[in-house]
């Protein structure tokens, strides 16, 4: 005899068994609705399958195969070396420090450029965000040119320090030094970090900050205790966004080679002796690291940033 539980998970199976079909000829508003849920999604999981799932799976494979050339066998070797060798430390830790002394001063810079375009009416202010956020179309070997042009033995810049103090223009210039580097990454990621906040300041309570005005605080005081607590959000979301950016940065490092980086390494895995395993499994712990480091950041902010 059937009992009562029985005939839920029947119902539950007829109910599952009945989802394909209610897709395929829907019959109730319910049932359409989904359709057109699953039709909207269904180009985006096809691209996520066959441009994300399947590169990664198969990138994982060949970082623990044995075979150099033939994805056979399972050994941890690749990441062992990683884990071992100081070589890779070292990049480690270059890429690491780099990408959070870049992050840190691009956000320096973007938010009294995103406070001054929120707060005051600029003069031209369609032209000067035009400018600002050029640079987010621009791929990262054309700034590392850019560089080459103001800070190379020729740069402009370089010639006017020298111009004015006399020293030689090879001895000034900085372009494929840290420095250089350094300005290069900030050229790309300012625009996106002033891209998050400028969104974040248009939410920004402004009654609070003139009440806190109205009260005898001074601007930096009320910047402070009012303003700063409400853009919190955007700042971790900015961080977030940026540190990223920072940590997959390919062009302009292949240019410029100012600093051994992790996905300068990567390139050089496979360019030099073709060392495939060793290089995905590079880039399966990046992969690994942005991931966890983003799911785990984004708990602490309602910025919309993208996985």
């Amino acid at each position: 005899m059937a009992t009562g539980a029985d005939s839920v998970e029947g119902g539950a199976s007829g109910a599952g068994r009945a989802t394909l079909p209610s897709l395929v000829s829907p019959l109730t508003e319910r049932q359409r609705e989904r359709r057109r849920i699953v039709a909207l999604c269904l180009p985006f999981l096809a691209l996520l399958l066959f441009s994300g799932v399947v590169p990664l799976t198969e990138m994982a494979r060949i970082s623990v195969s044995e075979k150099r050339l033939v994805t056979e066998g399972f050994t941890p070797e690749y990441y062992r070396r990683l884990v071992t060798d100081p070589y890779y430390r070292t990049i480690a830790v270059n890429t690491l420090w780099f990408a959070l002394a870049t992050t840190v001063a691009s956000i320096a810079v973007a938010v009294p450029v995103a406070h001054a375009l929120e707060k005051y009416d600029l003069p031209a202010k369609s032209a000067i965000l035009t400018v600002l956020s050029f640079p987010n179309s621009l791929p990262g070997i054309v700034a590392a040119f850019m560089i080459i042009v103001l800070f190379g033995n020729t740069g402009l810049i370089t010639n006017v320090l020298a111009a004015f103090s006399g020293r030689s223009p090879i001895d000034l210039a900085t372009a494929t030094s840290v420095v250089g580097l350094f300005f290069a990454y900030l050229y790309s990621m300012i625009p996106r970090a002033l891209l998050l906040l400028r969104g974040t300041y248009a939410e920004v309570n402004t009654d609070a900050e003139e009440a806190a005005r109205s009260l005898g605080a001074s601007p930096l005081a009320t910047f402070r205790y009012v303003t700063l607590p409400q853009i919190k959000p955007g700042l971790v979301g900015a961080f977030v966004l940026v540190f990223r950016t920072a940590l997959a940065i390919f062009g302009t490092i292949l240019i410029l080679k100012s600093l051994l980086v992790w996905t300068l390494q990567i390139d050089r895995e496979i360019a030099q002796g073709f060392n495939i395993a060793q290089a995905s499994a590079m880039a399966t712990v990046w992969f690994a690291f942005v991931l966890a480091f983003t799911f785990l950041t984004l708990r602490y902010t309602s910025a919309e940033v993208s996985i």
